[in-house]
């Protein structure tokens, strides 16, 4: 777990790190916007720590920077107990709020809250190569463009995604896809909803593939980029 601390007093950032620190955390400490950004594309942060008043400009625009991107936890510090600096914040998509001085268990603990709702939420909602799929609000898209996908596509989507490097055998993805009379599905049905579900994802093209198959067993998802111009299916 990585976390990224955007805060130019020193002292308190070190304090955050010391407070905060545990065996399988790792820090990085930034003390501006511009270096912020550049850490981010290159470490891709777990959650950030960050405060508003910044010498290069203010938290808020680094948090629309980041929002735009992902939605990487964010939470937010401020030394002005005002409440339109909460409600800017986390109208902005600010995850949580704490002013300044604070007592550093509870910041440890608010941060503890925040990844546990991140898992969770995790298990509703992915984003990569461009996609946002929204299991929870039933929405899925492609580079900004709606993607339609059946009741059946969305099961064996999750399946997969859920199950990432897995193999799933063909049987296993027929009993949690036909649930009510599985054993009358036709086996080529299956085949049908994953040709399907590649042509919805998948750019042949570009090599861009994700559901392999594995010959005599079923199918596995991996999200890589093979540079082969296409995969056979049974």
């Amino acid at each position: 777990m990585l976390i990224q601390i955007v805060e130019d007093d020193r002292a308190l950032s070190d304090g955050i790190v010391l407070a905060l620190g545990e065996k399988d955390t790792e820090f990085v400490q930034c003390t501006g916007v511009r270096n912020a950004e550049k850490v981010y594309e290159e470490k891709r942060p777990d959650l950030i720590i960050l405060d508003i008043n910044l010498p290069d400009g203010s938290g808020y625009d680094y948090l629309k920077w980041v929002r735009s991107r992902a939605d990487t936890p964010v939470l937010m510090l401020t030394a002005n107990d005002m409440e339109m600096d909460e409600v800017m914040g986390l109208s902005l998509g600010a995850d949580d709020y704490m002013t300044k001085p604070f007592s550093l268990a509870v910041l440890r603990a608010r941060i503890q809250a925040l990844f546990r709702r991140q898992a969770k939420a995790q298990r509703e909602r992915y984003e990569f190569d461009g996609f946002i799929l929204d299991f929870a609000g039933l929405t899925f898209e492609k580079n900004g463009q709606e993607i339609s996908l059946s009741k059946n596509e969305q099961r064996l989507l999750r399946l997969f995604l859920e199950n990432e490097g897995r193999v799933l055998t063909r049987s296993i993805l027929v009993d949690r896809l036909w649930t009510d009379g599985a054993e009358y599905v036709d086996e080529n049905a299956l085949s049908v909803t994953v040709n399907r579900l590649r042509g919805k994802l998948e750019d042949k093209r570009k090599g861009i593939t994700y559901i392999q198959t594995v010959y005599g067993q079923g199918y596995v998802w991996r999200r890589e980029r093979t540079g082969e111009t296409g995969y056979a299916e049974k």
